[in-house]
């Protein structure tokens, strides 16, 4: 089992920054590629980033691209997401997920095992 508790999240004006946090326990934080997922009201949970357990490799949704860096401390035990120029559709509950497979970054929601409680951003015009 991983358990993930996210954090960071609140309210900001159009073109601020925020930095969102995931800390992970229980199985070797390393051995897990991570992503970061978000889900509007009233819309489907969609893909935002994503980072192989070195580091190494990442993915963005094209909607983030340019605006959104995930990183990883795994000294910490620690996934991050900076969001920056947010815009008020990023709005939305922004949930960490820990894929077994180490190598890959991946967009797929189903190959994430463990899925932390979310962290709400909102984002106001």
């Amino acid at each position: 089992q991983v358990q993930l508790v996210e954090s960071g999240g609140g309210l900001v004006q159009a073109g601020g920054s925020l930095r969102l946090s995931c800390a992970a326990s229980g199985r070797t934080f390393s051995n897990y590629a991570m992503g970061w997922f978000r889900q509007a009201p009233g819309r489907e949970r969609m893909f935002v980033a994503a980072i192989s357990a070195s580091g190494s490799s990442t993915e963005y949704a094209d909607s983030v691209k340019g605006r959104f860096t995930i990183s990883r401390d795994n000294a910490k035990n620690t996934v991050y997401l900076q969001m920056m120029y947010l815009k008020p559709d990023d709005t939305a509950a922004y949930y960490c997920a820990a894929d077994p497979i180490p190598w890959r970054a991946t967009n797929v929601e189903s190959r994430y095992d463990y899925w932390g409680q979310g962290t709400q951003v909102t984002v106001s015009s």
